[in-house]
Parts: structure tokens; sequence; C-alpha cells
């Protein structure tokens, strides 16, 4: 029996290059390959902003901005929503897919 470790045993640990990486370079935030990020815009909740807009289980239309083409729903942190309107918007989501006006997927080819 051999004590080496072969190339597939990372020991436990994924197989990411964190610090320490064997290439020597420095991992995370300010290495030599890190990008600059650039300024964006706060995003703002659109039910918060707009208090007209009401969520709505039997308006597809306006939910299906919240879903991806893939059929799952897109997280808070992309779509802008604050949580409470992003835990109402889940909410009409799964109750529109539960009679039929959502997909629950999208078939493929």
């Amino acid at each position: 029996m051999s004590t080496d470790f072969d190339d597939n045993d990372r020991g436990g640990r994924g197989g990411r290059g964190g610090p320490g990486d064997k290439d020597g370079r420095k991992g995370g935030a300010g290495g030599p390959g890190a990008r600059k990020r650039g300024f964006s815009r706060r995003k703002v909740c659109r039910f918060c902003a707009d208090q007209t807009l009401a969520i709505d289980y039997k308006d597809p239309q306006l939910l299906k901005y919240f879903i991806t083409d893939r059929g799952k729903i897109i997280p808070r942190r992309i779509s802008g929503n604050c949580a409470k309107h992003q835990r109402k918007v889940a909410l009409a989501v799964r109750r529109s897919r539960m009679i039929a006006l959502m997909p629950y997927t999208v078939m493929g080819d």
C-alpha cells in the first residue's frame, strides 16, 4: 500500500484554489488576478417604489419577470426586491404554478 495521494484525492478540500494554492499565487480579493468591481446602482424594490403594483398569483405577466427561462425563481439579490415583497412574489409564483398558470420547469431540447 502506498501512502501517496492520487490526483483525485484532495484531502477533504474542494478543488478550488485558496490561500496557498500550488502555483504560489495568493487567493482571494486583491490578488494578482483580481478584477476591479465597477460601481453599480443599488436596485430598488419595484413594489416599494410603486404602491399601485399588486402581487397577484393570477397575474403571470407580472410574475414572469421574477422567474428564469428555466422556470426558477430569481433570488432577491438579482431581482432587487426587498425581503417582504420577495416572499410574496415567491408565494405567488408557487400558487400560480399549482393552478398551471406558470410552468414548474421548461421542457428543453
